[in-house]
């Protein structure tokens, strides 16, 4: 009895904490979504009901572009870096040395708690050296640099959790390398790839200091283009758009816990890599 007493006063202690926490990071926000309707232009006293900053941010050709090359820029990296996410895992996953594995395991940690004002001016340092002109390559190459660490450690688990029996098995039974990778390995870490896919994309449309360093003149995403327009006052136009931005990622989550809920509703599935690839069993 007591101790029910007791788990109950700790889930209690949770919830009060965990309400306090939401509060502290969404007030701010809730706070800036409500001004973006409010006609009196100012995020002191609301006035009246407009819709006049929405319509504002969707008439700016300029912002639509930057809109635009935001998520050209977001989709073209995250596809790229999980691709390369994915061979980088199937990399490390076999490397036998359990040194050199937790070796560059380490080195891809370090990218992803590295400060992103460092790793903006060393791209910037890079680039200039380089020869590569500031804009949309310079920063489609930095946004899938800072990804790639964020998709392998949403890959890897999936595949230390694989049985290498799976692999062995098929391998005995007929199954070609390739037939190993595309109907064995990958069904099996897709979970992980879809994961490491939207983190990027999420990372890409929300970074700023690593794309200030490398836009250069003349192209912008939304976060800079936000960032600037704040440093030139305060206009509710930025609370239409923000607003806009943060109910576009409640839609990503939102689709990313679908898409999870799904998979783990159907079980995996393994192609039979001894029919498809012609062994009579």
């Amino acid at each position: 009895m007591k101790n029910k007493r007791r788990v109950k006063n700790q889930n209690g202690i949770a919830n009060i904490y965990l309400v306090l926490v939401f509060l502290v990071l969404y007030a701010p926000i809730f706070y800036l979504m409500y001004y973006s309707f409010n006609s009196g232009g100012t995020m002191h006293k609301f006035e009246g009901f407009t819709l006049d900053y929405y319509r504002e941010v969707v008439a700016d050709t300029r912002l639509m572009i930057i809109v635009i090359n935001t998520l050209v820029i977001a989709l073209l990296s995250s596809t790229i870096a999980t691709i390369i996410a994915v061979i980088g895992a199937l990399a490390i996953h076999h490397v036998r040395s359990r040194r050199a594995k937790n070796t560059l395991l380490s080195l891809n940690n370090v990218l992803i708690v590295s400060p992103d004002v460092i790793i903006g001016a060393s791209f910037l340092i890079l680039f200039t050296i380089v020869g590569i002109k500031l804009g949309f390559t310079s920063v489609l190459l930095s946004h899938v640099a800072f990804s790639i660490p964020i998709a392998v450690i949403m890959i890897l688990p999936h595949l230390q959790d694989m049985s290498p029996t799976l692999t062995d098995a098929a391998r005995d039974l007929g199954a070609t390398r390739r037939d190993v990778l595309t109907k064995v390995i990958l069904p099996i870490i897709k979970p992980g790839i879809f994961s490491g896919f939207f983190m990027a994309l999420t990372y890409s449309l929300d970074d700023f200091a690593v794309t200030f360093f490398v836009t250069g003149n003349g192209y912008s995403t939304l976060s800079v283009e936000i960032y600037s327009r704040a440093r030139q006052g305060v206009s509710l136009s930025i609370n239409a758009l923000s607003t806009l931005i943060f109910l576009f990622t409640i839609l990503l989550v939102i689709g990313y816990y679908y898409l999870n809920q799904r998979k783990s509703r159907t079980p995996v599935q393994i192609a039979e890599p001894v029919a498809e690839a012609g062994v009579p069993r």
